[in-house]
């Protein structure tokens, strides 16, 4: 791997349970992992559903291995890029070599 090509900062958020003050359990947001990765394959595109714009960019992020990274799961992370939330709907461990790992994620919705 090139470290060259890792030259954009992401934060990798993990979904967790919190209990405010009077005891209410709310899920959120929290960040759990920064590094630098390289964005591929970007295909921005709109499709209209039930009369709004969808916005359904997938982004391919590459990082390096670590045990950090290697705990994600699809469905309790999220990768925070740019001011902007993208799900993850895949893990690609590169052929399980231990150098890097493609995280495949499609653009949040914000409703």
């Amino acid at each position: 791997m090139k470290i060259g090509l890792l030259n954009i900062r992401i934060t990798i958020e993990k979904n967790q349970v919190i209990t405010d003050k009077y005891g209410n359990h709310k899920n959120t947001w929290v960040p759990y992992y920064s590094c630098y990765a390289t964005a591929s394959s970007e295909s921005p595109k709109e499709e209209t559903d039930a009369g709004r714009i969808v916005d359904d960019s997938k982004i391919d992020f590459t990082v390096r291995h670590c045990r950090s990274v290697d705990a994600l799961t699809s469905t309790g992370y999220r990768v925070f890029f740019r001011d902007e939330a993208y799900n993850i709907l895949g893990i690609d461990h590169m052929n399980f070599k231990h150098k890097a790992v493609k995280l495949i994620c499609q653009k949040a919705s914000r409703s």
